[in-house]
């Protein structure tokens, strides 16, 4: 039999702009705490809609309510769609994965703490957060100052990191947000593709890790 990993680490592929994301963050958290030292859990930025400078149309405004609403319905989190009513709504999700590179450098230990926090003024609390002062306030009580966190956020580094990381989840095959994978030393394993409840991910887990029920 393969021999396991003393620590396995989890790579959960997200988006804080993404509404199963939204929906599915609490789950990776709970699993984490539930496995607590027994697994690690690595934060990967997606880019669910990075770089858009475009106004959103009628059609794809429909089209991101409908995603939402149901996102609503299987989380039971709050939503406030008054970003729909934005007349020049742009969608664009590279600053907030930027933002979360940023609080990987700052405090690693708290990334999942804060995508919950980007995630919950996004969608429940209405503020945009492709916005840099907004993007301030939320990791402020983090214990990360503006001026640590723009000393960070606003550098060429990272913003070339936030583009690798995207290049990164295009060679894993991610199709999907929010979607996770097991690190073997054969190479990622997919465990999730899209939003699904504690039970049957911790049961993939267990599948992937070869451990009898």
């Amino acid at each position: 039999m393969q021999k396991l990993p003393e620590n396995p680490v989890l790579m959960y592929v997200t988006d804080p702009m993404c509404a199963w994301c939204y929906g599915f963050t609490p789950i990776v958290r709970r699993l984490k705490a539930l496995w607590f030292g027994r697994i690690s859990v690595q934060v990967l930025v997606g880019g669910l809609r990075p770089y858009a400078q475009e106004p959103l149309t009628s059609s794809d405004k429909d089209k991101l309510a409908v995603s939402w609403h149901r996102a609503q319905e299987k989380s039971q989190l709050p939503f406030d769609y008054g970003f729909f009513l934005q007349p020049q709504a742009v969608y664009n999700t590279e600053p907030a994965c930027r933002a979360l590179l940023t609080v990987r450098h700052l405090r690693p230990g708290l990334i999942l703490e804060v995508l919950r926090a980007l995630h919950s003024a996004f969608y429940a609390d209405g503020l945009d957060i492709s916005q840099t002062e907004v993007l301030v306030k939320v990791v402020q009580p983090f214990g990360i100052t503006e001026n640590l966190f723009l000393a960070v956020f606003e550098t060429e580094e990272i913003y070339q990191q936030t583009q690798q990381e995207f290049e990164l989840v295009e060679r894993l095959g991610v199709s999907t947000l929010p979607s996770v994978y097991l690190d073997h030393a054969s190479g990622p394993r997919l465990i999730s593709r899209g939003f699904c409840q504690l039970p049957e991910l911790e049961d993939r887990l267990l599948q992937a890790l070869q451990i009898p029920f």
